[in-house]
């Protein structure tokens, strides 16, 4: 069955619970017990329909305020497909979720209320899925029922954030648009005959269409090393294996690879899983591989195809969220945590805080505030094996963690 992991995000009351809720409860997804909760809680708030919106909000805080806070996340599946569905808060002063949010999403869906159109959090939002170069962008215009499901109010809408992306660096991004009422389900898990002028699938219908496959636009093989395999019995008394997760491009028996950072060669002789062996992996398999020569391999090396190594740096830039209170400044230290590496790192310089809006920067800051997004340039203590975001999310991105409180202080996206 096909997994699809979708990142919700709107500005504050666009109905992103909501919709959830009226997903899970349009798909008999909820529970009895949950279903109860709801109908009873809906009662006691005098409501006349079902407050779907207590499906998904987990928190006290989040029940009482009818906000979301944190990230949550939420599994149903239909006949087609299995979905994960990590439910974002909205507020400005949570950015830093939303960007947790949508950091392994494969899709997105923005919601924009019909009556308030494109917003602040809107171009944040938008941003966001372009910086973490989220492919699938749905834009769902939300409470069409309190625009009399007006054509011309969601046009205006479409051609306001049509704008955006061409303003974007990020081009290959495929943006659909969806007129919706979650609250009365319209065009959510069925078409709706108040939006007739649509002629597009419904939401749940156009996501279940919807087909991704493990691997970068640029796919280069990246293989980090986790642990190495050496059974202490008999019959695998000669055995050693290199465990991890493959990123990037596919692995077949027979590829010449390099072992960073002896630069050591060597020709994969198996790959395997559990008891299984496999000719060829796809990006995303987690695998021991054996390798033809007995070459010196430890915990934090990586092997890459040969003709396909990654950039080998001690400095690097690179757009940084952050997501500390207390500021990221020039000339402080943090521990730096990229893929299973870790090593100390300096900041060398702020170069500018990204408007996300699209409407430009400020350049040299002082600081980089809790949710602000910045260009920064860092020094690594020991040499890091890395590619850009933009050709491999997961060799391309990295934490940034405090020192003192081992707080996670920022999440970077190398340039």
């Amino acid at each position: 069955m096909n997994v699809l992991k979708i990142a919700t995000a709107g500005s504050v009351d666009d109905g992103k619970s909501t919709l959830i809720g009226r997903i899970l409860y349009d798909t008999n997804s909820l529970t009895e017990d949950k279903l109860q909760a709801i109908e009873e809680k809906s009662r006691q708030r005098g409501f006349d329909y079902l407050d779907f919106s207590l499906a998904t909000d987990g928190l006290v805080a989040e029940r009482e305020q009818g906000i979301t806070i944190d990230v949550a996340h939420i599994y149903f599946s239909t006949a087609k497909t299995s979905f994960i569905v990590a439910d974002s808060p909205g507020h400005i002063e949570y950015t830093r979720n939303m960007v947790t949010g949508a950091s392994n999403s494969q899709a997105a869906i923005i919601l924009v209320d019909a009556r308030n159109g494109v917003v602040e959090q809107t171009y944040r939002h938008f941003f966001i899925n372009n910086l973490l170069r989220v492919k699938e962008v749905v834009i769902a215009v939300n409470k069409m029922d309190l625009v009399d499901y007006s054509e011309e109010k969601f046009n205006q809408i479409k051609g306001e954030i049509e704008y955006l992306a061409k303003r974007s660096e990020y081009k290959n991004q495929n943006l659909t648009f969806i007129p919706i009422s979650a609250l009365h389900g319209d065009n959510v898990v069925k078409s709706s005959n108040n939006i007739s002028w649509y002629e597009g699938k419904s939401l749940l219908n156009y996501l279940e269409d919807l087909q991704f496959e493990e691997k970068e636009e640029i796919a280069k093989a990246r293989f980090p090393i986790q642990t190495v395999i050496r059974p202490k019995t008999e019959e695998y008394h000669d055995y050693r294996g290199y465990a991890g997760k493959l990123y990037g491009g596919n692995l077949v028996v027979g590829d010449k690879v390099t072992v960073l950072p002896s630069a050591t060669e060597s020709i994969v002789k198996s790959i395997n899983f559990f008891n299984q062996q496999y000719d060829e992996v796809q990006s995303g398999s987690s695998i021991s591989i054996t390798l033809e020569d007995d070459v010196n391999i430890s915990r934090g090396d990586m092997l890459v195809k040969t003709g396909e190594e990654p950039q080998i740096v001690k400095q690097l830039e690179a757009t940084i969220c952050w997501m500390d209170k207390t500021p990221l400044q020039a000339s402080e230290k943090y521990y730096i945590k990229h893929g299973i590496n870790d090593a100390q790192v300096k900041i060398t310089s702020l170069e500018n805080i990204i408007h996300t809006d699209f409407s430009g920067e400020d350049k040299n800051p002082s600081k980089l505030s809790l949710n602000e997004i910045g260009k920064v340039n860092l020094k690594v203590s020991k040499p890091l094996f890395i590619d850009s975001y933009k050709e491999n999310r997961a060799n391309g991105s990295f934490i940034l963690i405090n020192p003192k409180t081992n707080n996670t202080s920022g999440v970077g996206f190398i340039n």
